[in-house]
Formats: structure tokens, C-alpha cells, sequence
């Protein structure tokens, strides 16, 4: 799987706990999940189990704590699949 079909997954992932719609249509890789998504923090711990369940990942604390983009979110799953 290249960054660019994980790139889709995550934002299909996001999809569902992003309050900014407009936003989403356009991510990039610097888009701010919190800030510029909307999304919840409370709703980001949602975000990361949707990722280990989507990519069979395991994410650890540590790792989930900086994931702040979608980018950061790319180059963790890009790294452990």
C-alpha cells in the first residue's frame, strides 16, 4: 500500500468525526485533524482505533500523541505496515 491509498483511507476514516466538510475535501498533508478538521479530541482516540482496525496496526500512546496532521498520520501507518 503507497502513501497515497493510505492518504485515502485516513481521510475516509476522518470522514466521519470531521465537523469542517469544506475542509476535509481539501486536506493535505499539513492539515491539523483538531484544528482544521474540527474533530473532537475526545473523538480523536475514535480516529486512531479506526486506524489500527483499518491498517491491523498497533498504536502505541506515545506514537497516537503525535499525530497532530494528516500527514503525521500517513508517515505512522506508512511506517508500521
Amino acid at each position: 500500500m503507497d502513501q497515497s491509498e493510505i492518504r485515502a483511507k485516513i481521510v475516509e476514516i476522518i470522514r466521519v468525526y470531521a465537523k469542517d466538510k469544506d475542509a476535509l475535501a481539501s486536506a493535505t498533508d499539513d492539515t491539523n485533524i483538531l484544528q482544521d478538521l474540527k474533530v473532537n479530541s475526545a473523538r480523536l482516540v475514535d480516529v486512531i482505533l479506526d486506524f489500527e482496525d483499518a491498517f491491523d496496526i498497533e498504536v502505541e500512546d506515545e506514537d497516537a500523541d503525535n499525530v497532530n496532521t494528516i500527514g503525521d498520520a500517513v508517515s505512522l501507518i506508512a511506517a508500521k505496515i
